[in-house]
């Protein structure tokens, strides 16, 4: 059988290479080492402003990658003052890609803004500054661009549980964090101060988020489970867990 195609959402930034210095849609070559290492075809997919839907349709999984805030504005809050900068394309691509892939049973890997934008299309809300709740350790590293170590415990029923172990090691860089759950979606992490880091959907289906960064990891076990279910979930394959 072909490799499961695995699309993988990306920025849209301005960038410098060779003698241009253009606007570019950009992705870090870890997330698709980390997907073609583990058995998957990469397609990166641009937070263009139609057709999104259809790529989806096309592919066999799709992960959501990390980036900026989601705008509160889709959740009904006003900005935190630590909140942004707003990506609007991001936000309207990736809200549709997430929504389509649930609708049409697309397997869906969140990860890190990815796992947020997962939890707001799905009508959750979102905690916006994580340093200002009280209890809360640090959940980035102490400069910019740097993470932080962090041990996530899962739920043994979940998904996520049955792939990497009840104890993940994580590296970790968000100061925002799910509040309000969306609707079918369950708990099945949390970091030591209760900041919930995974989540799944209630129903078994191959729907999954995940707070921290496992393409920083050299530990590949969360990639090689999701492209295999990618593979499971093709027409005509056979059906596992």
């Amino acid at each position: 059988m072909s490799r499961p195609v695995i699309g993988i959402t990306t920025y849209r930034e301005q960038a410098r290479w060779g003698v241009w210095d253009r606007l570019a849609d950009v992705q870090l070559t870890l997330y698709s080492d980390a997907v073609a290492d583990s058995g998957g075809a990469v397609v990166l997919v641009p937070p263009v402003a139609s057709g999104v839907a259809d790529v989806v349709g096309a592919l066999d999984g799709l992960i959501v990658s990390g980036g900026a805030d989601v705008d509160p504005a889709h959740y009904a809050q006003s900005a935190h003052e630590a909140a942004g900068p707003f990506r609007p394309d991001r936000d309207d691509a990736e809200l549709t890609m997430v929504r389509t892939a649930v609708a049409r049973g697309v397997p869906l890997l969140g990860i890190c803004r990815g796992m947020q934008v997962l939890n707001v299309a799905l009508d959750g809300s979102l905690t916006q500054h994580l340093p200002e709740m009280a209890g809360t350790f640090a959940h980035q590293g102490p400069e910019p661009g740097t993470f932080t170590s962090r041990t996530v415990k899962l739920e043994t029923d979940s998904w996520l549980g049955r792939a990497i172990g009840d104890d993940a090691v994580t590296a970790c860089h968000h100061h925002q964090a799910v509040d309000r759950l969306g609707d079918g979606l369950r708990v099945v992490g949390r970091a030591d101060d209760g900041t919930v880091e995974a989540v799944e959907a209630i129903d078994g289906s191959a729907v999954v988020g995940v707070q921290w960064h496992p393409e920083q990891l050299a530990d590949r076990r969360l990639f090689e489970a999701f492209v295999s279910r990618a593979t499971q979930a093709r027409p005509g394959a056979a059906r596992g867990s």
